[in-house]
């Protein structure tokens, strides 16, 4: 890598001191930049030709330098003789202007070193496109080495020469003296010029019809650079030592010949006989052989070999040479009109621009490109013409590369694009560039669509003309994804909008609402929500083409999968609305159809989407009950197991929960959600879980108790009954068929719970056996105390059991000695019979079952007095628990029977003394 750079740093520095020491301290340099060394030409291939440019204007020019070094080798006189006749040449060209003479833009100037001067832009010489390359940089340049005529080149090219020539004959009565290659230069544009003219002869007698001229001996002894070139001089000039504009002919059929051979003359001269090798070539013209004319186009054969004749009077003259058949070629033509164009009105130049289209894909590229497009936009300058000129200036941009269409075309159409006068000029040029709207955004660099392009679509949209707004709006969705989101959103679509509302031509709203649909896809949803269907609802027009714009809007937006409307904004704004334009007065019946169509594709999308919405909540809240049902379950059972309590073990063997929470769900005094029954179907993971719960709390119940440290050990009980066992059988089975019921919270310990407040005195405390300070207020349906369970008093969660309050126990023990066996107690035992019922009041009536399974609960306005209730607030039978024929399924809590008497108890009768007898034997 290091050595290559070091090359090309040798080479930039080599190039940059031959071309300092080529001009150094010639005056040129002091007004022109020169720039690399590109070509060579003119006699001997001796002026080397440097691209350059003007330092005040920045002007493009070439820059012809003679480098005096290589003429070192010669006399003195010889050198002086070289320089002389180069000096000549360059000042006869100075004087001497016209479009086919190569333009000289500043004169001669020498210096020690070197001869510079310099002219219009140059490509290259004529002899170096056809391969000699003398006196070219090495390596030689790319462009100059691949470069090709094409025919139309050579055809125009030839043409320019004849021009040139006829001129010179005819014009200012003189000889070239000199035609060839070397001499022949092609300009930047492709032009052909002439120029050498160190050997020029101009008339003795200019002013008489006949010029004569007279021409100077040939002299082999002078040095090449001081002789013409002898392989295009006519015989006549070496061996008759005369000449005239024929001659001039002559070498013209020689370049004609050259130019269809690569640069190869007719003969090659043998310059150190020069004498013997004209006359041999003398004879060789007077019969010349068909093959060496073969690659000539057979359509201009003949002339060339007439321009090749020994008779001078035989060869046709200028004027005539430019009138020949062969450069009626259409592309010749339209070159050749070119330029002439500074010679033409308006109306020829308009008539030949609409005509011009026709012709430009017939050329080809390089000669469109730089010979047509600078004639072209130069009619810029021209604001009548440039309608005109623009089409084709377009037409070639197509073929132009970008660099190339950035680099040739953009900085001549920026003006265009601001023009804005004359008016119709104006309206002209904006449907043309509208037309043309893909190209420019495609080739056009992005900075400059911002600066320029987009800027004269705005004025389109804004123009008073309803057809340039039309066709605007028609073109905008060819070429919508080829504008910046930024710029369409808060330049374009507002113009379009405002289009659409603020003008009176129906076509132009039935176009802008077009627009907006074509263009959705390129826009963001919620912008489109947001500004262009709340803009749908401004159109006050209701004309038929309108609504089913607005229509096309809504469906496209609807239906577009990168969009479409929220369901939110389809029940409050967009079904709204559009329902009420269906119902205009101005549709037709198909019109309608297309509305209602619409409207029931978004009803049904609407419904399936809040249906479907509605049914995950719907699960989700499910699973959530379900989650917060299972969780409970697990968590109480959890806390069963992890904190036992007496109380525990007292709803372990009685199959109930624990008094510490009643079923009205009064928690310490705090308020608690009552468990209720699962009315939901347990699913056969519940079930088995359910299942071994149950087999655990049959494990606790087979494990012997812990007695607390505060009770002292009881003697064991000597009368164990029959009826005792019986019962403890029945609640226990009773207890296991709640298995749909949630787990029951334990026992809470010195806790007052109450649902009623209560002022008699059964609101004391009940001593159960293990903590004398815990009481039950009675509030719903249970056993009556004291009874044959020992000063055990409890309620149970069972479902709709019914409303059980706690508070403070009464004051009054019982004592349940049936079950001493199971329980200590430190109160004296008592008998069964204790434990019957007490006598109904007078006066009371009550059915039996009824009384014994009703609820308890007293008025909240009626006094609690008179009456001992029992647990569960019955005032008489067993409580539900305790009834072995009670039945879950059939439970049920009526309401207090009107027989029930002030003090709140059932009335007693003897069936249920009967009933009790059969139960107990």
């Amino acid at each position: 890598m290091e050595s290559m750079l070091n090359k090309l740093k040798s080479t930039v520095t080599k190039v940059t001191a031959d071309m300092t020491s080529a001009v150094m301290g010639n005056p040129v340099t002091r007004e022109f930049e020169v720039g690399r060394h590109i070509a060579s030409g003119g006699p001997g291939m001796c002026w080397r030709i440097y691209n350059g440019t003007k330092k005040s204007t920045k002007q493009e020019v070439a820059v012809f330098v003679f480098d005096k070094k290589t003429v070192e080798k010669y006399q003195k006189f010889d050198k002086d003789q070289i320089i002389e006749s180069l000096k000549r040449g360059v000042q006869q060209l100075t004087r001497l202007r016209h479009p086919r003479l190569l333009t000289v833009q500043h004169p001669l100037e020498e210096s020690r070193d070197c001869l510079a001067f310099c002219t219009e832009p140059v490509f290259a010489s004529l002899s170096n496109v056809l391969g000699q390359w003398d006196n070219l940089p090495s390596p030689v340049p790319t462009d100059i080495k691949d470069y090709k005529l094409y025919d139309v080149e050579t055809k125009y090219g030839l043409l320019q020469i004849s021009e040139g020539l006829s001129f010179l004959h005819s014009g200012v009565k003189m000889v070239h003296g000199n035609l060839c290659l070397e001499n022949v230069i092609l300009n930047k544009s492709g032009a052909w010029k002439i120029m050498g003219f160190d050997f020029s002869i101009s008339s003795t007698n200019p002013s008489d019809a006949e010029p004569k001229y007279s021409c100077k001996e040939w002299e082999p002894n002078l040095p090449p650079l001081c002789l013409p070139n002898p392989e295009y001089l006519a015989p006549e000039y070496i061996l008759s030592v005369s000449c005239d504009s024929a001659s001039d002919m002559y070498s013209l059929g020689v370049v004609m010949h050259a130019v269809f051979n690569e640069g190869k003359p007719v003969f090659q001269v043998n310059k150190h006989d020069i004498f013997k090798s004209f006359s041999r070539q003398l004879d060789q013209l007077s019969r010349l052989s068909p093959t060496m004319l073969n690659k000539i186009p057979e359509e201009v054969r003949e002339h060339v070999k007439m321009l090749l004749s020994v008779t001078p009077n035989v060869r046709p003259d200028a004027d005539q040479m430019t009138k020949i058949p062969f450069f009626d070629d259409v592309g010749a033509v339209t070159l050749a009109y070119f330029d002439s164009l500074f010679q033409r009105d308006n109306l020829q130049k308009s008539q030949f621009y609409k005509n011009l289209p026709k012709v430009l894909p017939k050329l080809p590229k390089r000669v469109v490109v730089y010979r047509i497009l600078p004639a072209l936009t130069s009619e810029f300058m021209n604001p009548d013409m440039v309608p005109f000129v623009l089409p084709n200036v377009l037409l070639i941009a197509e073929e132009c590369t970008k660099d190339e269409y950035v680099r040739l075309i953009l900085p001549d159409l920026s003006p265009v694009f601001k023009q804005q006068e004359p008016v119709q000029a104006s309206n002209m040029i904006l449907l043309i560039f509208l037309q043309k709207m893909d190209l420019l955004l495609t080739k056009t660099p992005p900075e400059d669509i911002k600066n320029s392009v987009l800027p004269m679509v705005y004025r389109a949209l804004e123009a008073p003309s309803i057809q340039i707004q039309e066709l605007c709006l028609n073109i905008i969705p060819t070429f919508a994804n080829l504008i910046e989101y930024p710029s369409m959103k808060n330049a374009l679509i507002p113009r379009v909008k405002s289009a659409c509302l603020q003008t009176s031509s129906l076509a132009v709203r039935v176009n802008s609402l077009v627009c907006l649909g074509k263009i959705l896809e390129y826009l963001d949803k919620w912008y489109v929500i947001d500004e262009i269907l709340p803009f749908l609802q401004q159109i006050p027009s209701r004309e038929p083409a309108v609504l089913m714009g607005v229509l096309g809007i809504y469906k496209c937006t609807f239906s577009h999968k990168k969009l479409g409307i929220p369901k939110e904004h389809l029940a409050a704004k967009s079904l709204p609305h559009l329902v009420s334009l269906s119902i205009d007065n101005n549709l037709n019946l198909n019109q309608f159809n297309s509305f209602m169509a619409v409207i029931k594709d978004m009803l049904t999308r609407m419904e399936a989407e809040h249906k479907t919405k509605l049914e995950q909540l719907h699960s989700m809240q499910e699973q959530q009950r379900s989650m917060n049902i299972n969780t409970s379950q697990t968590n109480q059972s959890e806390e069963t197991k992890r904190t036992p309590s007496p109380g525990n073990q007292i709803d372990d063997v009685f199959g109930g929960s624990s008094g510490s929470a009643g079923v009205n769900g009064k928690v310490n005094g705090n308020s608690a959600p009552a468990p209720q029954l699962n009315r939901m179907s347990l699913t056969l993971e519940e079930k088995q879980r359910l299942a071994k719960e149950q087999e655990q709390a049959a494990k606790l119940r087979n494990q012997p108790a812990l007695a607390p440290q505060s009770i002292k050990p009881a003697t064991p009980s000597t009368q164990a009954k029959d009826l005792t066992s019986s019962l403890l059988n029945n609640m226990t089975s009773l207890g296991s068929l709640s298995l749909t019921s949630p787990p029951r919270p334990g026992l809470i310990q010195s806790s007052t719970i109450s649902a009623y407040p209560s002022t008699n005195p059964m609101g004391s405390m009940v001593s159960n056996g293990y903590n004398p300070t815990m009481g039950f207020q009675t509030g719903g349906l249970g056993m009556r105390g004291p009874g044959p369970y020992g000063g055990m008093a409890t309620t149970t969660s069972t479902p709709n059991f019914g409303a059980l309050t706690h508070n403070q126990g009464s004051t009054n023990t019982p004592d349940m000695s049936a079950l001493d066996s199971l329980f200590t107690s430190n109160k004296p035992k008592v008998s069964l019979n204790q434990m019957a019922p007490p006598k109904p009041t007078p006066g009371t009536t009550a059915t039996p079952w009824l009384n014994q399974f009703g609820s308890a609960q007293p008025s909240q306005t009626a006094p609690m007095q008179g009456a001992p209730l029992a647990m569960g607030g019955v005032t008489s039978g067993f409580g539900m628990q305790a009834n072995p024929f009670f039945s879950p399924q059939n439970f049920s809590q009526p309401t207090a029977a009107p027989g029930m008497n002030a003090g709140g108890g059932l009335r007693h009768s003897s069936s249920v003394n009967n009933d009790l007898k059969d139960l107990f034997g």
